[in-house]
């Protein structure tokens, strides 16, 4: 695994507590989680220097999206953050 992917995927699982801590109420419930990572993500992490440009917020919120569905179609045993930073990674560096 290389760098970018190990910080992405550290980032990715610290965005997913800061979202549980902030929809604890909920349980962590929140239809919109993904504009909520992408603005965690793109504004208050390194993301944007790991990846080497700031991605647009709603272009990382629709690839969010669309990794979640094929996340839940596939049969794997990889973490969701390895396989999310993977794609992040390859789609903004």
């Amino acid at each position: 695994m290389s760098e970018p992917i190990d910080i992405v995927r550290n980032l990715l699982h610290e965005a997913a507590e800061l979202h549980h801590a902030v929809y604890r109420i909920t349980d962590g419930a929140d239809d919109d989680w993904a504009s909520w990572y992408a603005d965690w993500l793109t504004r208050l992490s390194e993301l944007p220097t790991v990846v080497g440009r700031p991605p647009v917020r709603s272009e990382l919120t629709s690839l969010l999206v669309s990794l979640d569905r094929e996340f839940a179609d596939t049969a794997t045993d990889q973490p969701w953050e390895l396989v999310y930073a993977e794609r992040i990674v390859a789609e903004f560096t």
